[in-house]
């Protein structure tokens, strides 16, 4: 769902219109753009057991359910090349943030001269993050690695992993007891969807922008 400020806002333009021509780049294979984009997902078990499918009739759930707790989701989705890579943590600190970039420099992207990232702007989504999660050195080398690009506010639909995150909440279904669980429906998405290399098309574009959305750009009195 696109949220959208009701009126003229000059920061949002300004960031809405880095973000698409981040997009408009031509594909370079040693400074990838990913998307970053974290969700929860609450572990919910059954007091009963559902009843199963059977001919004309889907499973059906019984109302009551346990609350075994809530997980945190971490994905980075590379839009250009189709491959997606998530994480399970138990919650969304700048700690776990910091470690979350620590893996995309060191394990996903270790080759690379810089990944550029696009992510909203929330307030642990800053490079001070990883110097509190690492020593001033380690905490300097990482961030040098990468290159952020902040969605506006209000505008979370500009980061294409939010697509992603959708089509992964279909897949998950309603009830996932445990986290063990839940990791293991994730990988197995995350596969399918890697093997099938699924890109994503993005069509809207700046002038796109400067026409659908000219009420929210300052008016210009010379």
């Amino acid at each position: 769902m696109w949220c959208i400020p009701p009126k003229e806002d000059a920061e949002f333009v300004c960031h809405m219109e880095d973000v698409l021509e981040v997009y408009k780049r031509a594909f370079n294979p040693q400074n990838p753009v990913v998307c970053i984009d974290e969700t929860s997902r609450q572990l919910i078990g059954e007091k009963r057991m559902p009843m199963p499918v059977e001919p004309g009739k889907i499973e059906r759930y019984d109302y009551e359910y346990k609350r075994n707790g809530v997980c945190n989701l971490f994905i980075a989705f590379e839009p250009l090349t189709g491959k997606r890579y998530l994480q399970v943590t138990d919650q969304r600190t700048c700690i776990d943030w910091a470690n979350f970039m620590k893996y995309l420099v060191d394990v996903l992207y270790p080759d690379k001269d810089k990944i550029t990232i696009i992510m909203d702007n929330l307030n642990i989504h800053k490079p001070s993050s990883l110097y509190k999660a690492f020593k001033p050195e380690e905490a300097r080398r990482i961030s040098e690695k990468i290159e952020i690009h902040h969605t506006p506010k209000h505008g979370s639909w500009l980061n294409m992993a939010e697509i992603e995150f959708s089509v992964l909440t279909r897949h998950l279904g309603r009830r996932i007891p445990e986290k063990q669980l839940l990791q293991q429906k994730i990988a197995f998405w995350q596969e399918l969807r890697n093997n099938k290399t699924v890109k994503a098309k993005w069509q809207f574009t700046t002038n796109d922008a400067r026409i659908k959305l000219r009420k929210l750009y300052p008016s210009i009195i010379n």
